[in-house]
Formats: C-alpha cells, structure tokens, sequence
C-alpha cells in the first residue's frame, strides 16, 4: 500500500464563517489552526497547503478564562534599544481587536513560508460585517 500525498490539482479550498461571540480564545485558536492546517481532510499532507479560508466575525466579543484580562500581556519591540512596549489583554480589546486571534493562531502554525501563506488564508473581523459574502462561506460551528 502507498502513502498518499496530496498534489495541487487534488486541493480543494472551501471557505467557513466562525462567530466569536463568547468564545474561549486558546480553544477557538486552536479548532481554526487545525482547520487552516487542514488536518480535518482526509488528503492532508504536511508539506502542502491543503487547508481552508476562514472569516471570523465578533472577535471584539472573544473571552479568555481566569483573570488573564489583566495578566496577559502582549509585548512588541521597535528594534530600537529601549524599544519594547507591552499591553494588556483588555487594552488589546479596545485597540486592536483583530490581533489578539490573528497572534495566537500564528503561534500554532508552522513556521516558514507555508505557515505564511496558511496565515494569509485567516480573514479577523471586529463586528458582524464582513465583505466575503462573494465566496459563500459556510457556517462552522465550534
């Protein structure tokens, strides 16, 4: 028997809509990881990229457990000496909604140019609206 290994005419990409009203954020992260992976198809193969798009709506409303609001921190470095600003969970929230899914789904992916292109394939909306209507994308429950 021959191990199967996906070729990019056998690729299909389909595209899922995720609402992430009320959601755990390292759980969340981690289905939508999977997902962009591809690991839930039968034709996964770890060198391609053989996973989907996913829209994700609400993540203004996203939630973390404990008291992570105020201890979580982000931390980003200008490059500069000196240059290193931090920012908590809920100053996150207000600024810059988007980033707190986009960065932790990153960290679960591969690094190097296929974890890059698989990044690209995450489309992070603060409220309800988002302009992906064209491709249908199918609820997905999580």
């Amino acid at each position: 028997m021959k191990t199967f290994s996906a070729r990019p005419q056998d690729i299909t990409q389909e595209w899922f809509i995720v609402d992430a009203k009320d959601k755990v954020l390292g759980r969340l992260a981690s289905k939508i990881a999977h997902i962009l992976r591809g690991k839930h198809k039968a034709i996964y193969t770890p060198h391609m990229d053989t996973g989907d798009f996913i829209v994700v709506t609400n993540v203004d409303k996203i939630t973390v457990t404990g008291d992570k609001t105020l201890k979580k921190i982000y931390y980003r470095h200008t490059g500069y000496p000196g240059g290193i600003y931090s920012r908590t969970f809920n100053d996150m929230l207000d600024k810059a909604p988007e980033k707190i899914l986009i960065n932790a789904v990153k960290g679960m992916l591969p690094k190097g140019p296929l974890g890059y292109a698989m990044i690209k394939k995450l489309k992070v909306y603060a409220g309800e609206a988002h302009p992906h209507l064209a491709q249908q994308p199918k609820q997905l429950e999580i």
